[in-house]
């Protein structure tokens, strides 16, 4: 009995291109939610529509790498809305000047 190896082919085939490909074709944002058919052996379909849970907030990848879970995120909004009532609240614009006031005047 002869044995074959399989060539291990890590390289994609000529006749594939992907010249005209568009990166991010099918990408939806989780916030506006989506719609899962499923194909049942019955031959029916069962859809079902998913949104986000009332309270979610998703953070930009950014974000993410210096918040990993939820606490960490929660304790970085509770220090700034300690922040927030220490700061007093101007009650009118002022206008920014292009000179500095250095000293008080006399």
């Amino acid at each position: 009995m002869k044995t074959t190896k399989k060539k291990k082919n890590d390289e994609m085939r000529a006749n594939y291109d992907f010249s005209k490909a568009e990166r991010g074709k099918f990408y939806r944002p989780m916030n506006k939610g989506y719609t899962v058919h499923v194909s049942k052996k019955d031959g029916t379909i069962e859809v079902n529509h998913y949104m986000l849970a009332e309270g979610t907030v998703l953070l930009a990848p950014d974000v993410l790498e210096y918040f990993p879970d939820s606490e960490s995120v929660n304790e970085a909004l509770r220090s700034l809305i300690q922040l927030i009532d220490k700061v007093p609240v101007r009650k009118y614009k002022s206008h920014k000047s292009t000179a500095y006031q250095v000293a008080e005047r006399k």
